[in-house]
């Protein structure tokens, strides 16, 4: 390599020692597996040595002032190139970067040499970030959650079961004051959490002051009817870091549990509020507004395990992850996947779930999974059983359509948890029986019986867009 690395002119990147096949990736290097799909006539080793050289240190000529650096140890090392299966020109591209590339806790810094320029590269026809390998040495540099999944439980008083949560309806256009009497019925009808949607901040029709008002008085009164620890996800996104701070001191001042904010504020802010989040003891809740314009199709963007691990390091206490069965897309076992990323301490290489490597958290607490979108009480035997026991069920349309009203709606939401809970407590098979032991816990619940009429036949069929498939995998529900 050495002779050839320095003719001058241009120079193939697998030439330039990007490729290097016989590289054995240390404990400590960040790994990238890319789906990489190339331009006709190049080579797809080639094609992953000019993602490991643009994302590291290479540019599209030989440049003298390598010979300054350590060169061999900046560069991004391209160890492994495979076909997909079953896909034509479909590659996956395994990158091992050395850490000293990468600034100590800084998901700008990491997103900005990893996914930087390389997405625009001609030589390329599309580019996808499938997943990475944080090792342990990295974590550490980062906060992680502010509270994470055990302290959440021990703030609110909860345990042994999901969360039960919804998301005001309509999003835009409601008053202060009907806002929160939407917050009061759903909490006192069984509720843990309500919401603010993604696009609510403080608009002309609602301002954030007055809502955060509002909604506080119904979490307040929420409280004293039920005896239970209550909140309300405030929404603090706004136009500056000066307008969010300002907004999370004023719901900390109002004695909120819980805060919230939008991916689409960026990794700087994100990292920002999760710090204001642990030094003011409020949980923070991340919608992930924005996320399917790079996540969802198949051969072109970042797959969302990779910014489920990049929420985990960034802290955030809550992250929408999938549902499977409701509206949003989300194969099976994807979200497993991504739910296993966001909980678990050591999470291994599954195929099957689209992970492509072994993870270790290094005792970083876990983010807590939030399933909503089009699901509803009919659904629960299936929730519980693909999204498990850490996560919070959140039912928008399926509390507030509620033909009784929304406090009618919730109720039913928890009428139709504790009934699968108790069953899988007593060793029931609650997947297989579920629509029985719904029916069953119905004869004692009007709220229920009539959420079952409404909803209990409504699916959404649809085939996935992204499904794993470095193997064969099932994919039925």
């Amino acid at each position: 390599m050495s002779a050839g690395r320095w003719s001058a002119g241009v120079i193939p990147y697998a030439e330039m020692g990007y490729w290097r096949p016989d590289y054995e990736p240390k404990d400590s290097d960040i790994l990238a597996a890319f789906r990489i799909t190339p331009q006709p006539g190049v080579p797809p080793e080639e094609a992953g040595a000019a993602v490991a050289g643009e994302s590291s240190t290479a540019t599209w000529t030989v440049v003298w002032t390598d010979r300054l650096t350590s060169f061999e140890n900046y560069q991004g090392k391209c160890y492994k190139v495979e076909p997909v299966p079953g896909q034509e020109n479909q590659f996956i591209a395994y990158i091992a970067y050395d850490l000293d590339l990468f600034e100590e806790g800084s998901i700008a810094n990491l997103t900005s040499s990893i996914i930087g320029n390389v997405f625009g590269f001609k030589a390329l026809k599309a580019l996808r970030l499938e997943d990475m390998r944080i090792p342990s040495h990295y974590v550490k540099t980062f906060q992680g959650p502010a509270h994470g999944i055990v302290m959440e439980r021990e703030y609110l008083g909860k345990f042994g079961r999901p969360l039960l949560g919804a998301t005001v309806k309509p999003k835009l256009g409601l008053s202060a004051r009907n806002y929160g009497r939407v917050v009061y019925e759903a909490l006192r009808g069984g509720l843990d959490f309500t919401k603010d949607d993604e696009n609510i901040n403080s608009q002309p029709f609602m301002r954030w002051r007055d809502r955060f008002l509002y909604c506080m008085e119904g979490v307040n009164r929420a409280q004293a009817a039920t005896g239970e620890v209550k909140g309300h996800y405030l929404n603090v996104t706004a136009a500056t870091m000066e307008d969010m701070y300002e907004r999370a001191e004023f719901a900390k001042e109002l004695g909120s549990v819980v805060v919230m904010i939008d991916l689409t504020i960026g990794y700087t802010a994100i990292q920002s509020m999760a710090k204001w989040a642990r030094r003011n003891g409020v949980l923070l809740h991340l919608h992930r507004a924005g996320h399917s314009t790079y996540t969802r199709q198949k051969t072109h963007g970042v797959n969302f395990r990779v910014i489920a691990k990049w929420m985990r390091l960034a802290g955030v206490d809550h992250i929408h992850a999938g549902t499977v069965v409701g509206k949003l897309e989300g194969d099976p076992n994807s979200v497993r996947g991504y739910y296993d990323t966001l909980r678990l301490d050591k999470v291994e290489a599954d195929p099957v779930k689209g992970l492509y490597f072994d993870q270790e958290w290094a005792s970083m607490p876990g983010t807590m999974p939030v399933a909503s979108g089009g699901i509803h009480a009919g659904q629960m035997h299936q929730l519980l059983h693909y999204l498990g026991e850490d996560t919070i069920l959140q039912f928008g349309g399926g509390t507030i359509g509620h033909p009784m009203g929304i406090a009618a709606g919730a109720t039913a939401n928890r009428v139709a948890l504790e009934a699968m809970i108790k069953a899988r407590n007593e060793g029931r098979d609650y997947l297989a029986e579920g629509p029985d032991i719904l029916r069953a816990a119905a004869k004692r619940s009007r709220e229920l019986d009539i959420a079952l009429s409404t909803w209990g036949d409504i699916t959404f069929t649809y085939e996935s867009t992204d499904t794993p498939d470095v193997v064969e995998t099932p994919v039925s529900i």
